[in-house]
């Protein structure tokens, strides 16, 4: 087995459980360190795929009896019941627009220009929403949601098909925009990527099946199971940041990093202008 090759399966792994439900895009990380690593060929198309399965499941074993009890209690609790359909009114407008138009905005917006503008957009977007943000927010669990909030969350969400958006932040800052507290947001955020993630996932996957095949296993492994630690120790990690910080850090964090990407393309970009 090529020592390399699960070397970069380990980064990518640990790159996309630490990215993505912070809010700094998963995708705009993975599609620059895939390319430093020259690790974005149809094998790491798929790859991304196993390794995006790998984080999602780490936010189902964090709330685990959380989503048990919703499931338990679908027949005969209106609050569980209110809670799904939430997240499927959530669900709707990015899986819409998404089915309509991924290929064209795969086609032209996944690119290092587009990435580093959108890492620097949104974190004076961030900026904005922590000022407005001063005030006191109305919704303080996910379980008071009511479903135009819910709808409210999902067209904010539709802005994370523009690659360096970021889902998680699109959604954490959208709910904070629409009267949601910084935990209910972030919480909202963690359950809404469940069907968004999954739905994704298991498209790509019916796409590039004839890739998964016996001799990348070892790769695919290493990379899943380093998500899915990752990403789990992330989750737990931003359940405490959020408990007592603003999300400042981060908007800094994209808008140096996005600097640093236009710098670092900077021979690229001025050749495409």
């Amino acid at each position: 087995m090529d020592m390399l090759l699960l070397i970069k399966a380990l980064i990518l792994g640990l790159v996309e459980g630490l990215t993505e439900f912070l809010p700094v895009s998963s995708t705009g990380h993975l599609i620059i360190v895939g390319d430093l690593l020259n690790f974005n060929d149809e094998i790491g198309k798929a790859f991304e795929v196993v390794i995006q399965l790998g984080a999602i499941l780490a936010i189902c074993w964090e709330y685990r009896s959380r989503l048990l009890h919703v499931v338990g209690g679908l027949g005969r609790d209106e609050t569980a019941r209110r809670f799904v359909v939430n997240l499927f009114i959530a669900f709707l407008p990015a899986a819409i627009i998404g089915l309509l138009f991924i290929k064209t905005i795969k086609a032209h917006l996944f690119q290092p220009f587009t990435v580093a503008i959108a890492f620097i957009v949104g974190g004076l977007i961030i900026f904005w929403v922590e000022k407005r943000h001063r005030y006191a927010p109305r919704i303080h669990s996910v379980d008071d949601l009511r479903w135009p909030d819910a709808l409210k969350i999902g067209l904010a969400q539709v802005l994370s098909l523009i690659p360096g958006t970021s889902r998680s932040g699109a959604t954490i800052m959208g709910g904070m925009i629409f009267g949601l507290s910084r935990q209910a947001a972030t919480e909202f955020s963690f359950f809404l990527a469940i069907p968004v993630m999954f739905a994704a996932s298991f498209y790509d996957l019916l796409k590039h099946w004839d890739l998964m095949n016996a001799q990348e296993l070892g790769v695919f492994a290493v990379g899943f199971i380093t998500a899915f630690i990752s990403a789990f120790f992330a989750v737990k990690a931003l359940i405490r940041f959020v408990a007592g910080h603003t999300f400042v850090a981060f908007a800094w964090y994209r808008i140096i990093f996005g600097a640093l990407l236009l710098f670092y393309y900077r021979a690229e970009l001025f050749q495409a202008l």
